[in-house]
């Protein structure tokens, strides 16, 4: 793989938010501090960014999955600052689906984060997230489905991977991953994820139970999962918009219930003909566009915290 060009970046840094250009300078980076490693697990003492050693044990890797076992996925495991003998196992898989699982290392739950006060368009720094998981469980943050980050395939054909073959992959990347790390068999493991992943997490966490039901080995101390702001039905999920706007008080209870009797709770894909339901929901939008914070993904889908950023 070759390195970006020097104009190339400079679009990047003209074009993204100093959020999003810390991520692609230090992922860019990673990809030149990790090219060189084999496919079985590595060390990482040091990154690009952070001031002296990790003070945590960071590993990373790649497992082969599918049918031919011709797709890597790349995983980041990071264990627990505690007691990683006994504290909790998570396989973490960030949504998109396609955002990796560096994302959820630096920006949810991982032990590292952006020093944004610092950033001035060259390399970002790195500072340590006192909240993170890690204090208390094992993490593995792993780059799926195939394609995501630094996983890749060698038959460009396996890059066509549904949620079924995506839970399937990451089904034989925990089991290959456990042969290869015995010590956290016995520990509590749990799914978890976020967005995207609320669909591909409960098949996963699925294909695990049946397995240990099967006796498959290795048999996995399973305990649950965990959703954050998941993705669950694409179409229930958006559909829950004006209903959930109602229940916090954006719209009030006269509009709302003219718009449930008139759509037949059909909000997103309303029959056109249908002049009433139209009409109201063309009210609706104008509350939304007049609402300072709006009522649009970053209050409705994500964090109530964030509505006014």
């Amino acid at each position: 793989m070759a390195p970006p060009a020097a104009h190339e970046m400079q679009q990047l840094k003209n074009t993204l938010r100093p959020s999003k250009r810390c991520y692609v300078w230090l992922h860019v980076l990673l990809l030149f501090a990790l090219f060189g490693l084999s496919k079985s697990q590595s060390i990482v003492d040091t990154l690009p960014g952070f001031s002296g050693e990790l003070p945590f044990k960071l590993e990373t890797g790649y497992v082969s999955v599918g049918e031919l076992n011709d797709v890597e996925l790349f995983y980041y495991f990071i264990e627990s600052e505690r007691d990683p003998a006994r504290d909790p196992l998570i396989l973490w898989l960030t949504g998109g689906p396609g955002c990796s699982g560096f994302s959820g290392l630096v920006y949810e739950i991982g032990p590292l984060r952006f020093n944004y006060t610092a950033f001035n368009g060259s390399l970002p720094s790195l500072e340590l997230n006192p909240y993170s998981w890690t204090k208390v469980a094992s993490i593995i943050f792993l780059d799926a489905p195939v394609g995501t980050g630094f996983s890749y395939a060698t038959n460009p054909d396996d890059y066509y991977a549904s949620d079924t073959i995506s839970a399937r992959d990451n089904y034989i990347f925990i089991r290959k991953w456990l042969i290869d790390h015995p010590r956290f068999l016995y520990n509590p493991l749990y799914i978890g994820g976020d967005s995207y992943s609320g669909i591909i997490v409960p098949i996963l966490t699925l294909e695990i139970a049946n397995g240990i039901q099967m006796g498959l080995k290795p048999l996995m101390t399973l305990m649950g999962y965990i959703l954050g702001n998941p993705v669950t039905h694409l179409h229930n999920d958006e559909n829950s918009r004006i209903p959930f706007a109602h229940r916090i008080a954006l719209i009030s209870d006269e509009l709302y219930e003219s718009a449930k009797n008139a759509c037949k709770g059909e909000f997103i894909d309303p029959d056109e003909s249908n002049g009433e339901c139209m009409e109201v929901l063309a009210v609706i939008t104008k509350v939304r566009e007049t609402t300072p914070s709006g009522f649009d993904e970053e209050l409705l889908v994500w964090d109530l915290k964030m509505m006014n950023v």
